[in-house]
């Protein structure tokens, strides 16, 4: 009898089946079995953040999440957000426009909690930020060039918005 659990679930929108093992975390499953390489790993100890997965929408720390427990679920790395014509979002383009990056260690974690973060505080305030990044390590940047792309972001989706309303009213 074999200690493999079959598990189903879709990773940036496609359908993925694999054989875990009971103690695989998420990390190990994405980077080794399905090379994701873009999920990092660093502290191994759900620290760091570097490991960031969105799960359903939610930031998780893949290297702490058993695998099993995205059966049926939603895994968005930061190869599958979905942004424009030139393949980047509005918080990628704002990371790069503000510099929140150096050695890029860190960015899609980042990338993918600031994300998470727009979509639940559409207008966050300098507080709410830092609050969403404790998850979140970066030795290179501080982190204020961080908050200005999240900021800028946020101020962007802003401006989208009023525009698209006043079309509407027109």
């Amino acid at each position: 009898m074999s200690d493999l659990i079959g598990l189903r679930f879709r990773l940036n929108g496609i359908e993925r089946v694999a054989a875990v093992a009971p103690s695989m975390m998420l990390a190990e499953l994405l980077r080794e079995q399905l090379g994701q390489i873009d999920v990092r790993v660093s502290c191994d100890q759900g620290v760091c953040g570097v490991c960031t997965v969105l799960v359903e929408g939610t930031p998780t720390t893949s290297c702490l999440t058993p695998a099993f427990l995205v059966a049926n679920r939603d895994v968005v790395t930061v190869k599958g957000l979905s942004g424009d014509a030139t393949g980047l979002t509005d918080v990628q383009r704002a990371f790069i426009e503000c510099s929140a990056f150096q050695c890029g260690y860190c960015t899609p974690g980042m990338v993918l909690s600031a994300t998470a973060l727009l979509a639940e505080h559409p207008a966050p305030d300098r507080q709410t930020i830092r609050d969403w990044l404790d998850a979140n390590v970066c030795r290179c940047t501080g982190y204020q060039v961080i908050i200005e792309a999240i900021e800028l972001a946020a101020s962007r989706r802003q401006e989208q918005a009023t525009t698209r309303i006043a079309e509407a009213a027109d």
